[in-house]
């Protein structure tokens, strides 16, 4: 496996597709650019989910969130790509991507973005 940074995350087969659980995964080590600064934001990203048919190897979701660093992105956006990119990839039942951003000029921001696959089939 590479240790580049990546815009993919591998899915393993979930070793448990019978049972309903929760994963939750938290990285306080995120970084990216104020897209009207260019200085670095830092965050801890939240990642909860019902797996569906798979779970995130963790290294490929370490390297997924390295790719972002050298990238410039508002709080918002970045919080709602990683759920995309989650979805589409992983295919959870439900995911909750949480970010919450350190103080920049005296202001936290924290992002949650939402899935929940009964609801998007409605």
């Amino acid at each position: 496996m590479t240790t580049k940074p990546s815009k993919t995350m591998d899915p393993v087969p979930n070793p448990h597709p019978d049972r309903e659980y929760e994963i939750e995964i938290e990285t306080p080590e995120f970084t990216a650019l104020c897209p009207v600064t260019g200085q670095p934001d830092f965050a801890t990203i939240t990642f909860k989910y019902v797996p569906g048919p798979y779970i995130v190897e963790l290294k490929s979701l370490k390297l997924y969130m390295w790719s972002f660093r050298d990238e410039g992105h508002y709080h918002e956006d970045v919080t709602n790509r990683m759920l995309k990119d989650f979805v589409n990839i992983i295919k959870p039942k439900k995911l909750k991507v949480t970010g919450k951003f350190n103080v920049r000029g005296g202001v936290y921001t924290t992002v949650t973005a939402e899935y929940d696959q009964e609801k998007e089939q409605a």
